[in-house]
């Protein structure tokens, strides 16, 4: 059974990467206004802001989880970009664009599977070969 901990991470994550394709809204929006125009200039702002939230919460989710496994969630953007575009700028969705975005749902969630079991016998096993942050700490501050 996922713990409470990690679903939050996950949720967390998804969250963060929700956030993370709005700055292809922002994106699009800017490239529809005069360059250097005041409505451009709020648009490119917030690509930028985007992504530095998105940079940032990056970092502190990859201290968690297994690159590996955060970065197999970023796929998910895909789905985004296409409630995004459908919702947004009304865009067509076709039978090819729902099968793609069923395949990239259906990866993750896979690759979430598997990597759920080998997460499981990793932490039932201790790995000696891995320093934990206190021994980082006390290596990092006596240098």
């Amino acid at each position: 059974m996922m713990k409470k901990k990690t679903l939050l991470t996950y949720v967390v994550l998804h969250i963060m990467l929700m956030i993370y394709s709005m700055s292809g809204i922002c994106s699009k929006m800017a490239s529809g206004q005069s360059f250097l125009s005041p409505k451009f200039i709020l648009f490119y702002g917030l690509v930028i802001f985007l992504l530095g939230f998105y940079a940032i919460a990056w970092q502190q989710i990859i201290k968690i989880l297994p690159l590996t496994t955060a970065y197999a969630n970023r796929a998910v953007t895909v789905i985004w970009g296409a409630v995004w575009g459908f919702f947004i700028f009304h865009e067509k969705i076709h039978i090819n664009k729902i099968i793609g975005i069923l395949l990239v749902f259906l990866g993750v969630v896979i690759y979430a599977l598997f990597d759920k079991d080998n997460t499981e016998q990793n932490d039932s096993s201790t790995d000696s070969s891995r320093p934990d942050n206190a021994s980082v700490k006390e290596k990092r501050d006596s240098l």
